[in-house]
């Protein structure tokens, strides 16, 4: 099974050379701390930064350099900075080759909601439904099921949806699926986690087909 650091881990192997990468709240901010060194990738933030970094070191943070979430991160050379105008430009001109999103639910045909839970005190959407609506190719960061041990993975999303048939691939802490026109399929399994196990916690249509390999460390 993996934790936050090991979700992140693998979806950084999906990041290609010279990708544009938005990374979303949560999960995603930890990508950038494991992407390959031999190749050239520009983070995004949707609050005016291009040219993310990994997270700093204890007592190297710079408190007027945030990501999206308000954490402290620090920046590449050439990195730059710029109003939300010019970020949101980027962003539905699809100028972003990948985006990398958390959620709390994620529906058998892509669905995705991960901005608001009735009843809780929200702002607002925010970049989310700008993310979703442009972005060609989105994965998913998130956990498997939630703290009752109910499935985050479902037929239909209980939740309201911040956007419609546009999730590409989800990476969770059990598994590595990719939303099919059949619904999730199993590509890869955490260490230590069998098939019988991400079956019986994911709610939606999974397709297993053969021997499910194990994640590569």
């Amino acid at each position: 099974m993996l934790d936050k650091n090991g979700i992140a881990k693998r979806i950084a192997k999906e990041v290609k050379d010279g990708y544009y990468v938005n990374l979303g709240i949560g999960i995603p901010t930890l990508v950038a701390n494991f992407v390959r060194e031999d190749i050239s990738v520009e983070f995004q933030s949707e609050n005016g930064v291009l040219g993310m970094g990994p997270f700093p070191f204890e007592g190297e943070e710079d408190a007027d350099i945030i990501n999206a979430g308000k954490q402290t991160i620090t920046t590449l050379p050439g990195a730059s900075f710029f109003d939300s105008a010019m970020s949101f430009g980027m962003i539905r001109g699809k100028h972003v080759d990948l985006t990398i999103l958390g959620a709390m639910e994620v529906a058998e045909n892509g669905d995705i909601a991960n901005w608001k839970i009735p009843g809780k005190m929200v702002k607002g959407m925010g970049g989310a439904m700008d993310l979703v609506a442009s972005a060609e190719n989105i994965i998913v960061a998130m956990m498997h099921t939630n703290k009752a041990g109910q499935s985050k993975l479902l037929k239909k999303c209980s939740l309201p949806l911040t956007g419609v048939g546009c999730v590409k691939k989800i990476v969770t802490n059990l598994a590595v699926m990719e939303v099919t026109s059949d619904g999730f399929k199993l590509l890869e399994r955490a260490p230590g986690v069998s098939v019988e196990t991400i079956v019986a916690a994911t709610e939606g249509k999974l397709v297993v087909e053969g021997e499910v390999p194990e994640m590569a460390s």
